[in-house]
């Protein structure tokens, strides 16, 4: 029985061209390939800087730190996300909370945000609001941004599903509403380095300091020891950095996976607008997408109306699997693991996400998906429901 994958790479003749020309190359770490791609990051979003890093992980805790974020801080984002977007404020020893999502969009809802930030005393309000993207639906990132403004916090965008999606015909990643924006390459994303991610922003103050974070806090500048000896060669420790860089191969692959991206998100769209026209009779709910937005559609994940009664997402999870077809479940709350329980998390204060993790279930959406196998999917899910 052929397995049918949640998501899969895509890496053509022309992506494997590239990476042996870097693997052939003089360089294949510190080279010319990762600022070829930072640039092409930047040419295709339209941010004013960019520095690649190893991991969106990565890029999300040196975004903390360029911001300051320090022990007694607080940063707040969705429950609906990988651990990661919470994790990072963890590593500065900062304190973490979420903000319950809107039950139409996945995304954190603007609504319980502002009610949440009237609610809070002054020193518990966020000093870094994480807003997650999610599966590729842009944020409500003009209200966000409001309320940034009239309560003083930074806003870094998870665009960790989001490389190619626009919030008002215009690319995610822009920087526009917010201080960071922060791409993760890896494989089963829009596209891949294998892993990888990248940090953008429109601040040089903060490009300098992210490139410093990056790189073990290591500073080299020519032009700033001209007049010293050894200035060619010596260079300065002025903070404590990470080993945080992506390499060139993984580059290379990058920017020429960049290349198709148009491409990817056509086709992850096409297929996207199947499944609700195949579904659109069942007792299933879909992701409401934005009117002025396009979604990269990294996900798929739909709601079973039925969850608690005759339906049931647990059962259809497992018939499909049984199927040979790797649906998913994106994603278990943040709060709800163990290690975050420990922090003094419940589930029921986060209602509309719970109601959503108990009926939430990803069918498989990547741009090589054959329209047999496609068929085969909404076979085995109509079936399900006729029982």
């Amino acid at each position: 029985m052929k397995i049918i994958p949640y998501a899969r790479q895509e890496i053509s003749s022309d992506d494997i061209r590239n990476v042996n020309k870097t693997l052939n190359s003089d360089f294949i770490t510190q080279g010319p390939e990762i600022e070829k791609f930072e640039k092409n990051i930047c040419n295709f979003t339209g941010a004013k800087y960019s520095v690649a890093v190893n991991s969106a992980t990565s890029g999300l805790h040196i975004s903390c730190l360029t911001l300051g974020l320090n022990t007694g801080d607080y940063l707040w984002t969705s429950p609906n996300s990988f651990v990661a977007s919470s994790n990072c404020a963890l590593y500065c020893g900062a304190k973490i909370d979420f903000v319950d999502i809107d039950e139409k969009s996945f995304n954190i809802c603007p609504k319980k945000l502002e009610e949440k930030l009237k609610k809070t005393t002054p020193k518990k309000l966020p000093k870094i609001l994480v807003i997650v993207h999610f599966g590729g639906n842009p944020c409500e990132l003009k209200r966000i941004r409001k309320l940034s403004k009239i309560y003083n916090f930074k806003v870094i965008e998870d665009a960790s599903h989001a490389i190619g999606s626009k919030y008002e015909k215009t690319h995610i990643g822009n920087c526009k509403f917010s201080d960071f924006t922060v791409f993760s390459f890896h494989p089963v994303k829009i596209i891949t380095t294998g892993e990888g991610g990248m940090v953008l922003t429109n601040n040089k103050k903060y490009f300098d300091k992210l490139s410093l974070f990056r790189n073990h806090g290591i500073f080299k500048n020519i032009k700033k020891f001209h007049n010293k000896k050894n200035s060619n060669w010596v260079y300065d420790q002025t903070c404590l950095g990470f080993n945080y860089r992506m390499n060139d191969i993984e580059a290379s692959l990058g920017s020429s996976q960049l290349s198709r991206i148009t491409k990817f998100i056509l086709n992850r769209n096409k297929i996207a607008k199947k499944y609700i026209e195949k579904l659109k009779d069942l007792p299933i709910s879909f992701q409401e997408i934005g009117k002025k937005n396009l979604s990269s559609y990294h996900l798929f994940v739909v709601l079973i109306k039925d969850a608690n009664k005759q339906f049931n997402r647990d059962k259809l999870y497992q018939k499909l699997k049984s199927k040979g077809i790797n649906v998913n479940v994106h994603y278990i709350p943040i709060y709800r693991h163990s290690f975050y329980k420990k922090l003094g998390f419940k589930k029921f204060h986060f209602k509309v996400m719970e109601k959503y993790y108990k009926s939430c279930i990803s069918l498989p959406i990547y741009p090589g998906l054959k329209s047999n196998d496609f068929n085969r999917i909404i076979r085995e899910i109509k079936s399900y429901f006729k029982r």
